[in-house]
C-alpha cells in the first residue's frame, strides 16, 4: 500500500467534507496528530478507526486502500491488487518474526551459558550459584517457548504428502520432532504424519 498516496487521499476527502483535522479526529476520539500522520504517509489508521473513518469521508475502505476513489470498472482489478498487498505485508511481517525468533534463540542460549559460566567460575555461596544456574535455565525455557509460539504463527506449514498449507496447535509443533524448522507432524487434511516443512506462502 501507498501511504503518502492514502494520506493524500485522505486530506483531499477530509477538505472536500469541509473538515478540519482537529474535527474530524474529534468524530473519530482520536488527536488531530494521528490525522496529520495519516496525511503525511507516516502512519496509516488502525483498522479499528476504518470503517467509521470512511463513514465520516462518505468512501469505501476499498477506496482508502487504493488511495482513490474505485469506479465499479476497475472494482475487482482494485480488489485484486488490496489483496495481493496484504498477503504482500504478512509474508513480509512473517519473514521478520521467524528471523526474531533466532536473534531471540541465539540471545536466550548467551545469557544461559553467560549465567552458567559466571556461576562455574567465579567464587560466590552455594545458593547464589545454584540460584544463578537456575535463572539462567528459567530464561532460556521461557525464551524458547516464545519463540516456538513465533514459529507456529508465523507462516504455515507443508504437508510433504498431500501439499496442504496449514498452521498447527502449539502443542503440535511443541511435541514433534524437528530438523530446525521442517517437524514430524500429522497433516489436518489427509491425516498423514510427514515431514512437514515451514513456508512463507499459502498459495
Amino acid at each position: 500500500m501507498d501511504q503518502i498516496k492514502i494520506g493524500r487521499f485522505i486530506a483531499v476527502c477530509r477538505k472536500k467534507k469541509s473538515l478540519t483535522q482537529m474535527q474530524l479526529a474529534e468524530k473519530l476520539g482520536i488527536t488531530d496528530r494521528a490525522v496529520s500522520k495519516w496525511e503525511t504517509g507516516k502512519a496509516m489508521p488502525d483498522s479499528s478507526l476504518m470503517l467509521p473513518l470512511c463513514a465520516e469521508l462518505e468512501i469505501t475502505v476499498t477506496d482508502l486502500l487504493n488511495g482513490e476513489v474505485v469506479t465499479m470498472e476497475n472494482y475487482n482489478e482494485a480488489m485484486e491488487k488490496s489483496l495481493l498487498e496484504a498477503v504482500r505485508q504478512k509474508q513480509q511481517a512473517d519473514r521478520q518474526m521467524l528471523v526474531l525468533e533466532i536473534v531471540i534463540g541465539l540471545l536466550a542460549c548467551v545469557i544461559m551459558f553467560g549465567m552458567v559460566a559466571v556461576a562455574s567460575f567465579v567464587q560466590m555461596q552455594a545458593w547464589l550459584r545454584v540460584t544463578l544456574i537456575a535463572s539462567g535455565f528459567v530464561i532460556f525455557i521461557i525464551a524458547m517457548c516464545f519463540g516456538l509460539k513465533i514459529e507456529q504463527t508465523a507462516g504455515y506449514y507443508a504437508c510433504a504428502h498431500c501439499k496442504h498449507k496449514y498452521v498447527p496447535a502449539y502443542n503440535s509443533v511443541l511435541f514433534a520432532m524437528h530438523i530446525n524448522r521442517t517437524r514430524y507432524m500429522k497433516c489436518p487434511k489427509c491425516g498423514k504424519r510427514t515431514w512437514n516443512k515451514k513456508v512463507l506462502e499459502k498459495e
